[in-house]
């Protein structure tokens, strides 16, 4: 976990992000693959809407593989918003949160959170539904793009008009639930009690 429950309340303080879902720095390689409208009339949607490279294979990582992830992961991670979200400190609100709860209850809490914030369409909020900060979840559903239906029909090939199937948040489920035991290695696997924060 990225936080230290040992340091000072000051060490803890974490800066704003600053994040949005366009942001790209392509000279390091972080892109975004968020087709403008412009890239979809010339037929170029999976290319960067900045410099225009064209690095994702998107008929791999829409095949939806679980045995695949590690690919997927890989291509995740030319983004820049999925980078910020696999490198970033998770705050000690979301570390405490899941170390509350423990890596199995954990586990089932990701799959109840995509089916409430992803799981139906039509959502109105779509977009703004998951927050950056606050729970591990969180984290690891905009690392993997499985934190709006936008992201999730552009990555994940699967449409923005219709209800995900059970397969569907099964596949999600299965990367969110990856993404947490990559950063939170040492987890407990029952819940711990776990100390209110004292603010000052």
């Amino acid at each position: 976990m990225s936080v230290d429950p040992n340091a000072s309340g000051a060490e803890q303080e974490m800066a704003p992000l600053k994040i949005s879902c366009t942001k790209t720095d392509c000279d390091d390689n972080l892109h975004c693959f968020k087709a403008t409208k412009r890239l979809q009339e010339e037929n170029r949607g999976g290319a960067c809407r900045d410099c225009g490279a064209e690095l994702v294979d998107w008929d791999r990582v829409h095949e939806r593989s679980v045995e695949d992830v590690d690919h997927t992961f890989d291509q995740l991670r030319l983004e820049f918003i999925r980078h910020h979200f696999w490198h970033a400190p998770i705050d000690e609100s979301a570390v405490n949160h899941a170390r509350r709860k423990g890596r199995t209850l954990l586990h089932a809490a990701a799959r109840q959170r995509l089916l409430s914030s992803v799981g139906r369409a039509g959502n109105a909020f779509d977009g703004r539904q998951t927050p950056f900060t606050g729970n591990s979840i969180y984290y690891a559903q905009h690392a993997t793009a499985s934190c709006c239906r936008t992201c999730i029909e552009y990555w994940h090939g699967i449409p923005q008009d219709r209800d995900l199937t059970d397969q569907e948040i099964d596949y999600l489920c299965e990367l969110v639930v990856r993404f947490l035991d990559e950063r939170m290695p040492e987890l407990p696997e029952e819940p711990h009690k776990v100390p209110p924060r004292r603010h000052r």
